[in-house]
């Protein structure tokens, strides 16, 4: 039951909502500006995977993470190959093996098509998200592998592994770091991929959840002088390269706009609004700076979309090569989060509301048991008879 100070405390949210700071015109061209010069550096710079200025400079920063992940699991390398992304990731192939790690329509018994290029998207097990922990446990306790091909859950047989530890607990913790430890060998390419002199980047992983476009067997696209299904299209971009380290490239114009914009915020508010200090600090409390950072990624959003529109050439691939997944995925969640907050529809201030509104009921219903229904029912008598 709500307490009367819970009650005042969504009266004075209500009031300080109403009588917050609005964006004026010099916020929102701070806003656009920002979202502006992040779009020409997604449009210049970080375009699409295999021509991009940007892409160079993230995929060499995961191969270091990788080899220092492989370092402090043991990797000791040969004279001459300190710095061998191939010798690192094979060490970590070789530390963190596990049953669901098929390659070809053949390990799976041709129940669907599969390669090497995109095994890491069909594979559940190898989504670095919820989704994809949940499938690797799963897998790893069933001795299974699960796939998405197509809008279809596709679950095989395999040689099952034996997990270490001594109850479920600690099986559950091994199972977990192996997960993880197999996602490092496999997030900058394979061994052999990354040791062959033509080889390439590698196939890496997927973006966090990306892996959800299998579901999507709708829609017809046109690439070249094919139609493809939106399952499909996105398959076909994670084999061009668009993986996890594509989207650490894309975050660069983002995270670009979204500091900026607190940047500039921060500094007005010190200089010209002469607050203190610790008012001053960037925080989502601020509704102003809330509506900065939507209207800065919404520009940023609208750079992109136009960017990738002219540049596809009616080709939906390269169109969806070039859409900044991370920049749209954000601008969404920023959205969604201010009309919660704009339209007050977090659960706990809802049961406030629905308690005052109890509140109300019951001061009614007394006042409907004050009243005499005897005397009524008399009078009504009267009435019908006359």
């Amino acid at each position: 039951m709500a307490t009367t100070a819970e009650i005042e405390r969504v009266e004075a949210k209500i009031i300080a909502q109403q009588g917050a700071k609005l964006c004026d015109k010099y916020d929102y061209l701070v806003a656009t500006g920002c979202g502006a010069v992040a779009g020409l550096v997604d449009s210049f710079f970080v375009g699409m995977p295999g021509e991009s200025k940007l892409g160079g400079w993230t995929d060499a920063q995961v191969d270091k993470a990788v080899m220092g992940f492989a370092k402090i699991c043991g990797w000791t390398p040969h004279a001459g190959k300190e710095k061998s992304i191939s010798s690192a990731i094979g060490f970590l192939e070789k530390k963190f093996p596990v049953n669901y790690d098929q390659r070809y329509g053949a390990d799976v018994g041709r129940a669907f098509k599969m390669s090497t290029r995109n095994h890491h998207m069909k594979s559940l097990a190898h989504a670095p998200d919820i989704i994809g922990l949940f499938f690797s446990l799963v897998n790893q306790f069933t001795g299974t592998s699960t796939f998405l091909d197509n809008g279809q859950l596709i679950t095989i047989q395999t040689d099952t592994g034996e997990l270490q530890g001594h109850d479920f607990i600690s099986r559950l913790f091994c199972g977990t770091v192996n997960w993880f430890g197999h996602l490092m060998s496999d997030i900058a390419g394979s061994s052999g991929g990354r040791g062959n002199a033509n080889g390439g980047r590698g196939s890496g992983i997927v973006i966090p959840f990306y892996e959800l476009f299998g579901l999507c067997d709708f829609g017809s696209f046109q690439v070249g002088e094919n139609r493809n299904t939106l399952a499909v299209l996105a398959t076909k971009a994670f084999q061009d390269g668009y993986d996890a380290r594509w989207g650490l490239t894309m975050a660069i114009p983002v995270v670009l706009c979204d500091l900026s914009i607190r940047f500039i915020w921060s500094v007005r508010r010190f200089f010209g609004d002469k607050k203190q200090l610790s008012e001053c600090i960037p925080s989502d409390k601020q509704p102003d700076l809330r509506m900065m950072v939507l209207v800065g990624n919404g520009t940023l959003c609208i750079v992109d979309g136009v960017d990738a529109a002219v540049r596809s050439g009616g080709n939906m691939l390269v169109f969806f090569m070039h859409l900044n997944l991370i920049a749209w995925y954000k601008l969404v969640k920023r959205a969604l989060a201010e009309l919660i907050i704009r339209y007050d529809l977090s659960y706990a201030d809802l049961a406030v509301y629905i308690e005052k509104i109890n509140q109300e009921l019951n001061q009614q219903l007394q006042v409907l048991r004050a009243i005499d229904y005897d005397a009524y029912e008399k009078e009504l008598a009267q009435i019908n008879t006359i």
